[in-house]
């Protein structure tokens, strides 16, 4: 045994955590630093300290630990004790009687179950919801996460984010923070995502009670995240004394030999990792190469011009994009007269008036004739300095390309957090692809590896040139590419080689994950690329490698939505009155203030943020629908989702002799509600639903849910569920359903497998439902002779008098309830198809599965399309109209046999194109989607895929539909002009 003094080495993910215990256990030493990925360096600087002022030369105990601390014990031949377990062993030494711990580090999070035996719950690759993505989230903030920790303090309310990694997480808050929501409540709208993560992935389902432990480096420090798992939890968690050490602490008790810390650092010395990742070709073989590749690049210069000397009209371009504001201004001849490139900070309206003040100061009297908004911050900026024109991203960058290229065929965007591609064809945006909720592979994805290993984003990139073995990371989420970048650095591999790895990385991301090509050589050869990631030479050279071509890449790369928008409202004005740009008077007294308020004006109850500017204008952010800005609600008549829902609204219970039965409504059973009301309540029931879908709702049921990555319709069944179970209803009917009705339209009609067999999931993980009388029998309404026996099986259990008669009597009830429903939609269709006809409005079908008419769900897209001037219809009213026909795939599930049924009809009609709602990782949709692009494509048809999850990046959303709308005034104007 170890009776001399005992070391604990936490190596983990981003820190480095050291403690040495005297003979009694005492803490003499401790230290907590960041290593900023040079593991070995740093580890061999603290032994280096710890021989020399603690121990004197003299032998102590020392044990190793943590995530990054395995591979350099067993390389060094010392002893390794699992995190988990040393965390246990201090816990049970200092806090006896724990429960449940909650310890958070900078990429690990862990739940350990302590009663009842230890159960274990820690992130994979994901660094979701950890240290690391708080620190992300204070950068994009401005502020440091001890000030982020002060301003959550003063939030008045929160907001929905994303926290599965922070790549998500930037897609919902950089919107936010664009439209003027308070920095206070983006701050503590952070720390619930982080609770709401570590709760939903990682307790999945598993209830967190009893003596809470709280540890890590984000707990010990954010009192503020400490307070969001309070009052989430309904519990006061303990962050004891030393909380950061924990892990340290418990290897130190698990010490056991001793050894001179001299004979530990010649060990370390020799560590060099094993060497074994993969790597792939050079980007460049030398110097002489790159001078050659500088040099063709350096040709694709925009004329600059003199702002000083300049005589004429000037148009200005805005673009407010995701991390930073833009601005250009050209001359009448195109000229780059003058230009902006700077980070938003989080509000670009500052920034633009600061621009506008220096433009008005240098050149008084400076004619701006016309300007115009893109971006994000478009509708933010457009109402605070009246610009004249907003475009959306892709035609402004699209009329950008052009100016360089005039026979550009692809265009291809990355920026900070976003990738925008599109195709070109007969002079106008054929396809459209978005990073609509992810910004993996931008330039983001570079600059938070770049701040791990502690250089910029330019020193970073220069280091990838001439690495002779760049590392192959293949094309993965930044979060899972994480653990790839820490295991090759263990492996031996320099910051060269991951630098290039890493930008070849990010083209690999756009080709196939964002623009999901097979062929990179069909995009075509004609390509300009922007954005300021392809500043980057490393990611353009590995761009052009991986498509085999040379491309143009101009040198504003990274204004090019400016530059476009400059060139777009000079176009515009010659068309329409521009002029409107308020001028340098009103922007010395320029005003903007925001405040946040309840709509009221619809069961939404969304909350507003309102913008005011001086001179009486407005800006309000966070509405669903226009009401909050026209006070009149919005006209629904020719959106069949909205008549759908009124539909289902229809169904209300009825009181009934025989009492109440409770329904979630969600799932299948958005199409199913029909049937199931008329069944029961012609059989004297009750039948009860959940009723609409919200944000509470789903956090009601959070702590049931037993799997991250199952879609949110689906997660959303738990708070339904949930709902019932606290209004008293004491017996819930939900059936498994392998089948769905056969409507004639496919090889089989099965029911999505998590769709058939979700109650199986609820019956196993809610408490709550155990108490009470869950019905979850398999049933198979596809056989109507055997359905009613199946019934009175299971109505037995219910009400023994039931009798086969009346059980077959509301039977046929149901099945003509369902007919009738069905009826009414296509007949609703019908009808909107010809008014949108009759009014020249372009019909746009909505497609998707029952449950995309939940508002919840679908985020208000089908309001949003309605915006748009278009008439919504459901792929159900168009199904139908057409006889199977053979599709590219095996065609079996209902919901999608009836997409490909309205798919090709839609290729048979002028004036409908389709926008597919799909929901994250759902293979079969992304199946269904390739399948029915090909069959739109063939028919000449615009065709747009929207992912849709818990969380939505409207901001995204919008842009894709605002394009769909620009491609298709486009194609009716050369069809005018032909």
């Amino acid at each position: 045994m170890c009776d001399r003094m005992k070391i604990g080495l936490d190596i983990g993910s981003t820190t480095i955590k050291c403690v040495a215990l005297d003979e009694q256990g005492q803490i003499v030493y401790s230290l907590y630093q960041r290593h900023f990925s040079q593991i070995t360096q740093k580890t061999a600087e603290v032994l280096e300290i710890l021989d020399r002022e603690v121990l004197h030369g003299q032998a102590a105990g020392l044990v190793i630990s943590g995530s990054a601390g395995m591979g350099m014990a067993e390389g060094c031949r010392l002893p390794f004790v699992q995190e988990v377990y040393a965390t246990r062993i201090a816990a049970a030494r200092l806090q006896p009687g724990t429960d449940v711990i909650i310890e958070l580090g900078g990429e690990d999070a862990k739940i350990l179950f302590l009663e009842g035996g230890m159960e274990v719950r820690m992130n994979g690759s994901c660094a979701g919801g950890t240290g690391a993505f708080i620190d992300q989230m204070a950068t994009l903030l401005n502020v440091t996460p001890d000030e982020m920790d002060a301003l959550a303090a003063a939030a008045q309310r929160t907001y929905t984010i994303a926290s599965r990694c922070g790549v998500f997480a930037k897609s919902d808050i950089q919107p936010l923070l664009n439209q003027g929501a308070k920095k206070s409540d983006v701050a503590a709208s952070i720390f619930y995502a982080v609770v709401n993560q570590t709760i939903a992935g990682l307790a999945q389902g598993r209830p967190i009670e009893g003596k809470l432990l709280y540890l890590g480096g984000p707990l010990t420090f954010l009192s503020g995240l400490r307070e969001a798992f309070d009052k989430t939890l309904g519990l006061h968690g303990v962050c004891p004394e030393n909380s950061l050490y924990y892990v340290a602490l418990g290897a130190a008790y698990s010490c056991e030999e001793s050894v001179h810390l001299k004979e530990v650092l010649v060990r370390l010395s020799d560590y060099r990792g094993k060497g074994s990742y993969q790597t792939i070709q050079p980007l460049f073989r030398g110097q002489e190469e790159y001078t050659a590749f500088c040099r063709r690049h350096a040709a694709a210069a925009v004329k600059k011009g003199d702002l000083a000397s300049y005589e004429g009209r000037v148009y200005l371009g805005i673009d407010a994009g995701s991390t930073t504001i833009k601005m250009a201004l050209t001359g009448e001849d195109g000229s780059l007269l003058d230009s902006s490139y700077q980070p938003n900070s989080g509000n670009p309206v500052p920034l633009v008036r600061e621009y506008l003040l220096g433009l008005y100061q240098r050149r008084p009297g400076l004619n701006i004739a016309a300007s115009a908004v893109t971006g994000y911050g478009e509708d933010l900026i457009k109402h605070a300095f009246s610009a004249d024109f907003g475009v959306v991203e892709t035609v402004a960058h699209f009329t950008a390309a052009r100016h360089f290229m005039p026979d550009v065929d692809f265009v291809i965007d990355i920026g900070g957090q976003d990738i925008k591609c599109f195709q070109i064809k007969d002079g106008s945006v054929d396809n459209i692809f978005l990073n609509e909720a992810c910004s993996s592979g931008c330039g983001s994805f570079l600059q938070t590896f770049a701040g791990a290993l502690g250089v910029s984003i330019a020193e970073f990139a220069k280091k990838g040139l001439f690495a002779d073995h760049p590392v192959d990371l293949g094309s993965r989420c930044t979060v899972f590419m994480n653990s790839s970048v820490k295991q090759a650095q263990k492996d031996g591999a320099s910051a060269e080689n991951i630098s290039a790895g890493l930008s070849i990385s990010v083209v690999k991301n756009a080709v196939y994950k964002v623009i999901r090509t097979a062929n990179p050589k069909e995009l075509g050869r004609h390509i300009v690329v922007q954005g300021g990631t392809f500043y980057n030479d490393a990611v353009l050279r590995a761009f052009e490698q991986e498509l085999g071509a040379e491309v143009v890449r101009p040198d504003i790369s990274g204004l090019m939505g400016a530059f476009g928008a400059a060139l777009w409202a000079q176009k515009m004005s010659a068309q329409k009155p521009a002029g409107g740009l308020i001028g340098p008077e009103e922007l010395k007294a320029f005003e903007h203030r925001t405040k946040e308020v309840n709509c009221g004006l619809c069961p939404n109850n969304c909350r507003l943020t309102v913008n005011t500017f001086g001179g009486g204008r407005r800006f309000i952010s966070g509405n669903r629908c226009e009401r909050p800005i026209t006070k009149k609600a919005a006209d629904e008549s020719l959106n069949l989702y909205a008549y759908k829902r009124g539909l289902l609204d229809a169904c209300a219970p009825k009181p009934g002799p025989r009492g109440k039965i409770g329904m979630p409504m969600g799932l299948n059973l958005y199409d199913l509600l029909p049937f199931w009301n008329a069944f029961f309540t012609a059989l004297g029931f009750e039948l009860v639903t959940s009723g609409g879908s919200g944000r509470e709702l789903y956090l009601r049921g959070q702590a049931t849910i037993p799997s991250d990555t199952v879609c949110y319709p689906a997660k959303l069944m738990h708070g339904h569920t949930q709902k019932l179970l606290d209004e008293g209803i004491d017996t819930i009917f939900y059936p498994c359903m392998s089948y769905n009705l056969d409507e004639k339209l496919g090889d089989n009609h099965y029911n999505c497998p998590v769709v058939a067999y979700y109650p199986e999931v609820l019956g196993a993980n809610m408490p709550g439902l155990q108490k009470a009388r869950f019905i979850s029998d398999y049933v198979g309404i596809h056989r109507p002779a055997d359905f009613p026996k199946k019934m009175l099986e299971i109505l037995k259990r219910l009400a023994p008098d039931v009798t086969l008669s009346e059980v077959k009597a509301a039977s046929k009830a149901a099945y003509a309830a369902h007919a009738d429903f069905l009826g009414k939609v296509r007949q609703k269709g019908e009808e909107i198809v010809r008014i949108a006809r009759e009014k020249k409005m372009p019909i746009i079908v909505l497609a998707g599965r029952p449950y995309h008419i939940d508002p919840e769900i679908n985020h208000g897209i089908d309001k949003l399309i309605c915006s748009f001037g278009a008439a919504v219809v459901s792929e159900d009213a168009l199904s139908g109209l057409i006889e199977k026909f053979p599709v590219g795939v095996l065609n079996q599930w209902t919901y999608h046999s009836r997409m490909y049924a309205a798919a090709r009809y839609i290729g048979t009609q002028p004036d409908m194109n389709l926008v597919q709602l799909v929901s994250f990782g759902c293979g079969v949709d992304a199946i269904t989607s390739d399948e029915m692009r090909t069959i739109l494509e063939a028919e000449g048809k615009l065709y747009t895929q929207i992912k849709i999850d818990e969380i939505t990046n409207l901001g995204a959303v919008k842009i894709r539909l605002r394009s769909l709308f620009a491609a298709l005034q486009e194609k009716e104007e050369a069809h005018g002009a032909d």
